[in-house]
């Protein structure tokens, strides 16, 4: 490993549903999964204790797809797609020898742990990656906003958004070819702004919490590991 050292101890790191489809869209891009799995297993390697957030919307977005469907059981079938993505990461880990827990928000005994704060700290304190899913357990409420509830519960240093965008940017630079790309920025600017980083709820929480936030492109898994090691990648937002 040499000499260097992880610039973060403890982290969240937040996975789109979307992310682990690749190309495809849907479903699970399995070369996806074993980049991002390899990525990981460096990090653990380097001693960062890492917490995963994982989102479903690869399966299944309550908003989006739930238009038919009252909100609440939309938005609980969403949370059952989370489960498939977790169940699929830890599989994954676990080929790369990684050691990994998955604890849901719903309880799901038969296959993974009912979240327990006390219990995935411990499984952190050991060494083991621990995978979050159905996001906070209630409707109404992102993986973002969950991503940035298991951070603050687990005393995580920093919260990791792996998106398919290399940061924030002033507007859509989909839509916008001038759009400026900022390298930080703090919680104020992107609320007023009404910048797309998280949704309004994730990012009051996050800011009330003093959590920062780093935003960069999942494209490059390798991202991961280079923002751990304090490397200047994307995004960062703070409350200064």
């Amino acid at each position: 490993m040499g000499s260097e050292k992880p610039k973060y101890r403890r982290v969240l790191l937040k996975l789109s549903g979307e992310a682990l489809a690749g190309e495809n869209k849907t479903g699970l891009n399995f070369d996806v999964l074993k980049n991002i799995c390899a990525v990981i297993k460096k990090c653990v390697d380097a001693r960062v204790e890492i917490g995963i957030v994982v989102g479903g919307g690869n399966f299944w977005r309550g908003v989006k797809d739930g238009g038919n469907l009252e909100r609440s059981r939309a938005d609980h079938m969403g949370m059952m797609a989370t489960v498939m993505n977790a169940l699929a990461l830890a599989d994954v880990l676990e080929q790369f020898d990684v050691p990994v827990r998955v604890q849901t928000a719903l309880e799901i005994r038969a296959v993974a742990e009912p979240y327990i704060r006390l219990k995935a700290i411990k499984h952190l304190e050991r060494g083991r990656v621990v995978i979050f899913g159905c996001g906070t357990g209630c409707p109404y409420f992102s993986t973002d906003t969950a991503a940035v509830l298991r951070a603050a519960e687990i005393d995580a240093d920093v919260i990791l958004l792996a998106k398919n965008v290399d940061g924030v940017y002033s507007a859509d630079p989909n839509k916008e070819p001038d759009a400026v790309k900022y390298d930080s920025i703090t919680y104020d600017e992107v609320l007023a702004q009404h910048l797309s980083v998280m949704d309004s709820t994730a990012t009051s929480l996050s800011m009330d919490n003093d959590i920062p936030v780093i935003l960069f492109a999942l494209k490059d898994p390798e991202n991961i590991y280079k923002v751990i090691m304090g490397e200047k990648v994307g995004t960062m937002v703070t409350q200064q």
